[in-house]
């Protein structure tokens, strides 16, 4: 996660294991957090109307604690509760306006994150991106397409994605070079950056570059640079991509399009560390880890003669496969709930999908993989702004025998109101069990939440209006939404 102007957490916890483990995870994703062992610490405590949030575990008297703090300080930060540990009264109305959820004591990093963003939004927070020397951040603009938001984890609890993690963790804090394969669009510069930000690098730059997408004979200067008059068009000196990743690292996307000739110049800067600009014979020392990527068979290219044997052994010091996202479908809700925020964040775009939706792309072979379904749910967001997404509104090519979506076909496409008695689930197949197994109180937990918000958007916030939609009492929903803490949109808070 990039830098917040306000990313700081308090963590307090009488239990010194759990509060530890609490700020490994917050640091993991660049929060600043501090932990106190008790809340009576509170009072007087420097800097504490700046908190983004206060995570309260096993805190005796935690409630008298921050009535307190309340007529002291600007700012009452607003608090997470580890549900289980403290009898808190959240329905106290002192109180109840800055509480902000609940996570376990053995909380998913999906949950804590899903929490910490509902801090954010509501304290405003204004995201920065990790500061690099300018020249650097220049360079990488012109090959670097996505932001290095995208890039803050790896979400998913599939077997295949925790094995990638695994794999990242072993190496992300070592020197050793690292040669990511797998298909288009299976996040290969996702661990890249990653590799990088857990790495003892993580404060120099990072600097992409796409060997296929650069012509053969600018390849040289683009990765050495070049002195001033040492070819047409050479009008100034300039730095390659390895002098402004100096100290950091660089990543060498497509190397298996890399032309044979700056095959062999590589191989000799990855040896001697050290390379020359076009049109100097002034050797220059280079401080710079290496991760290259790529879709090809690079084995199948040395047979080839396409790609030099010497090479591939120094870069495949530790191979890291990707997964395509049809062989860990499992993921795929969470993707979604990713990859939508992002949107909100970046875009201000959202859009919401119905469990069934849901279970149709998980039934779709995903070709393109993430950048496939990243592309589909920022269609989906302009089609549908800030509506709901079901199976009819997907397109044909996702869902086989369904009318397609494209923009030509809107006018004629009924709407939600009308569709409501015809049953889409019949064209599914049945829900898919992760090979992990599943929460599925949670997950039911979760369903009946989402579609609870779902009715009360509908209904502009009617409760009464809404609870017929679910065909369940206005007395039942209104519990429910106690239960679960679903408030109706402003708008709608005088409605009834």
């Amino acid at each position: 996660m990039g830098k917040t102007k306000q990313n700081q957490i308090l963590v307090i916890d009488s239990d010194s294991e759990r509060a530890q483990k609490l700020l490994h995870q917050l640091e993991f994703v660049d929060y600043d957090a501090k932990a106190i062992s008790s809340p009576s610490l509170l009072e007087g405590y420097p800097g504490l109307s700046d908190k983004l949030a206060i995570i309260i575990g096993n805190c005796p008297g935690i409630l008298e604690h921050l009535q307190k703090i309340r007529s002291t300080v600007d700012r009452c930060p607003p608090f997470i509760l580890v549900s289980g540990n403290t009898p808190l009264d959240i329905t106290n109305e002192q109180v109840e306006s800055n509480f902000l959820g609940c996570i376990t004591a053995d909380t998913r990093f999906s949950d804590l994150s899903n929490v910490l963003h509902r801090a954010e939004v509501e304290a405003g927070v204004e995201r920065v991106e990790p500061q690099a020397p300018a020249a650097a951040k220049v360079a990488a603009t012109a090959t670097q397409s996505q932001s290095p938001e995208l890039f803050r984890s790896l979400v998913g609890n599939s077997r295949e994605t925790k094995r990638v993690r695994k794999m990242l963790e072993q190496v992300a804090p070592t020197e050793a070079t690292v040669l990511i394969l797998g298909e288009s669009g299976t996040g290969k510069e996702v661990v890249a950056r990653n590799i990088h930000y857990h790495s003892q690098r993580r404060s120099k730059p990072f600097v992409p570059i796409n060997c296929g997408a650069i012509p053969s004979e600018l390849l040289e200067s683009e990765l050495f640079g070049h002195e001033k008059g040492s070819f047409t068009g050479a009008i100034g000196a300039r730095q390659g991509r390895f002098e402004l990743a100096q100290g950091g690292t660089i990543f060498l996307d497509e190397i298996g399009d890399m032309p044979l000739p700056m095959q062999v110049k590589l191989l000799r800067v990855i040896q001697e560390r050290s390379f020359e600009r076009v049109g100097s014979n002034k050797s220059i020392k280079c401080d710079v880890r290496i991760v290259a990527a790529t879709h090809r068979d690079l084995e199948k290219h040395i047979a080839e003669g396409k790609f030099r044997e010497d090479l591939y052994y120094r870069l495949n010091v530790f191979p890291i496969e990707m997964p395509r996202l049809k062989d860990r479908v499992e993921d795929l809700p969470l993707l979604i709930n990713e990859l939508i925020t992002r949107l909100e964040h970046e875009k201000n775009a959202s859009v919401r999908l119905t469990p069934a939706a849901v279970m149709a792309l998980c039934n779709y072979s995903w070709p393109g993989n993430v950048r496939e379904l990243a592309n589909l749910m920022e269609r989906m967001t302009i089609l549908h702004p800030h509506g709901v997404v079901d199976v009819k509104d997907l397109p044909s090519k996702v869902v086989p025998n369904n009318p397609s979506s494209d923009v030509a076909d809107i006018p004629e496409q009924v709407d939600t109101e009308q569709m409501a008695g015809v049953p889409s689930l019949p064209m599914l197949s049945k829900p898919r069990l992760p090979r992990d197994g599943i929460d599925l109180k949670q997950h039911l937990t979760e369903i009946e939440v989402s579609l609870i918000q779902q009715a009360l958007d509908d209904c502009n916030g009617v409760v009464a209006h809404a609870a017929k939609k679910l065909q369940i009492r206005r007395t039942t929903l209104v519990e429910k939404m106690r239960k679960y803490r679903i408030q109706r949109p402003e708008e709608a808070s005088t409605a009834e």
